[in-house]
């Protein structure tokens, strides 16, 4: 990676390019031009252009891009060369859905601890996922090396349990709650707000006209 800042909106689209090389270079595909890309994944080329020259020159001029160099340089920016180990917090609805789907088959993530209040889940294991206790959340962090949280907890839960990752050295959260998670500079937060989103489509559908 060279040493310019990647904008956020650059870095939340690596995973779609990623996607899509994965599948060329699974369909025998050797290379590709960016207007060939754009047209597949329905970003405009000139942003496809623009994201790719944050890291450097992938591309050749009148070659285009080599399809697996550039599905291998993207899976080692996104970790996917090796396993990233998750653990979620909340085994309820929204967990046991996530426990259910465990990102298998897509990427080279996993959720491998979850933990709950519920007693009568605790100990027992969901899709081969072991169900802890969160009082036991500060005990499996120190012996497990994880980086990144799941919280599928209730909204009023959520600061409390945040506050406890961030001091077992947790830099990742993704967050399932609707509240907004006061962390250090160095944590992140991923709020994923389904109301939120929802209610983002139906103003688009309503205003798409009006849309620039």
């Amino acid at each position: 990676m060279t040493n310019k800042k990647v904008p956020r909106a650059t870095a939340r689209r690596l995973p779609i390019y990623h996607r899509y090389l994965t599948f060329l270079h699974d369909e025998g595909v050797h290379r590709i031009s960016s207007a060939e890309f754009s047209e597949l994944v329905k970003i405009d080329s000139a942003t496809i252009r623009r994201d790719f020259s944050f890291f450097g020159t992938l591309g050749r001029r009148g070659y285009g891009y080599d399809v697996e160099k550039l599905m291998n340089f993207f899976a080692k920016q996104l970790r996917q060369d090796r396993l990233t180990r998750v653990i979620l917090i909340g085994v309820g609805s929204l967990g046991s859905a996530l426990l259910n789907y465990n990102f298998q088959g897509k990427n080279n993530i996993s959720i491998s601890e979850a933990f709950d209040v519920n007693e009568d889940i605790i100990g027992t294991k969901h899709n081969g996922v072991m169900i802890y206790s969160v009082d036991a959340l500060e005990d499996r962090l120190a012996v497990g090396n994880y980086e990144i949280a799941i919280l599928a907890v209730p909204g009023n839960q959520a600061q409390k349990l945040a506050d406890r990752l961030v001091k077992q050295g947790i830099k990742g959260i993704m967050n399932f709650t609707s509240n907004r998670l006061n962390v250090p500079h160095d944590v992140l937060v991923q709020t994923v707000d389904l109301s939120n989103e929802l209610q983002s489509l139906v103003y688009f559908i309503e205003f798409h006209d009006d849309l620039q």
